[in-house]
């Protein structure tokens, strides 16, 4: 068999330009000298005989041949990454990295208390947490980058059939007002009051606006007759501007414990509705399982579930010999 025409260090140049834009600002990221970058290109394209970029921009393109390169690349560093993990695995957790995703309100509020108490128990471990939208963190499940994820919204359909996908956790959107608001003073307010109110929500085009929409209209909200008066971008400019005065919102019960714990939000709770949606937790079954994952997954997943298989049939088979499902849910800390 003749010598493969790239190298590791190539497919992770063509990976750093294709992310960056640039040669430049590649050379940057992966601390060489950008004649080194370009230079490998250069014995990269003639190893391979075509072009792997479009030189006459401002930007560095990658031509067709230069993406299915990347394509690939992708999935053989992926590869690289997860057997570098195996490895280590042989110190028995006195070293090694566990990489979970999250959504964004899962990834900003939940994950880092699980986090922590693994840091705790497993101090050698490298942990990294990568928060993004619940599609990207999907695929990132799929293709091995990411050990594990918890999500709050739906998987994209053309991944349902390859991952594991475990019901976990019910999470309350809880109806937030001001504390100084006409209608904290009740216990509980009408499903019609909520028309009355001015909302402040994320930007309708986000995932997590989407999701909270769809959770609404599950629950006979009419998402369409609520007045919503001012868009912002993040969850936390939504519980200062409610905290302020300008409104109302819906927000997850994990966002907002330190700010009802301190009584500078008022939860209000509507008569006949408990607004919940599902957060799952997602796998990969087809590849390599750390025992980082493992352990992760055995000891403290279970401490912050509360979804439990209806039946033993619900359960879910385990996803490699090593792998044990979650067991009995223990109380959410939040209480919800």
């Amino acid at each position: 068999m003749s010598d493969l025409p790239f190298t590791l260090d190539q497919l992770r140049i063509l990976k750093a330009i294709a992310a960056e834009g640039s040669f430049k600002r590649a050379a940057d990221s992966l601390y060489v000298s950008q004649p080194a970058v370009s230079l490998q290109v250069q014995n990269l394209e003639r190893q391979l005989d075509v072009p792997l970029f479009d030189r006459g921009g401002r930007r560095a393109q990658l031509t067709e041949a230069g993406y299915l390169l990347l394509n690939y690349g992708d999935r053989i560093l992926s590869l690289c990454e997860e057997t570098c993990r195996a490895i280590e695995d042989l110190q028995n957790l006195q070293g090694g990295t566990l990489i979970v995703g999250a959504s964004q309100t899962t990834g900003t509020y939940l994950l880092p208390r699980m986090l922590g108490l693994f840091r705790q128990r497993y101090p050698d471990v490298a942990v990294q947490l990568h928060v993004h939208s619940t599609r990207r963190t999907a695929w990132s499940v799929a293709n091995g980058q990411v050990d594990l994820a918890i999500i709050g919204g739906e998987v994209p359909p053309e991944l349902q059939e390859s991952l594991e996908i475990i019901p976990y956790a019910e999470d309350e959107l809880a109806l937030i007002l001001p504390v100084f608001h006409p209608l904290a003073r009740l216990s509980q307010i009408e499903r019609d009051d909520l028309y009355k109110l001015q909302f402040i929500a994320l930007d309708s085009q986000s995932t997590i606006r989407k999701v909270i929409d769809q959770v609404l209209t599950r629950c006979g909200i009419e998402t369409r007759r609520l007045k919503i008066e001012m868009e912002l971008n993040t969850i936390e400019a939504i519980k200062n501007a409610v905290q302020s005065g300008l409104g109302a919102a819906f927000v997850s019960i994990s966002a907002i414990e330190k700010e009802l714990q301190m009584e500078v939000l008022h939860r209000a709770r509507i008569e006949g509705v408990v607004v919940n949606r599902t957060l799952s937790v997602i796998f990969n079954p087809n590849r390599y399982r750390s025992k980082a994952a493992e352990a992760f997954t055995q000891e403290i997943l279970p401490q912050f579930s509360t979804c439990k298989p209806a039946s033993a049939s619900d359960k879910v088979e385990p996803l490699s010999e090593h792998h044990v499902p979650l067991e009995t849910p223990l109380p959410h800390p939040s209480g919800t």
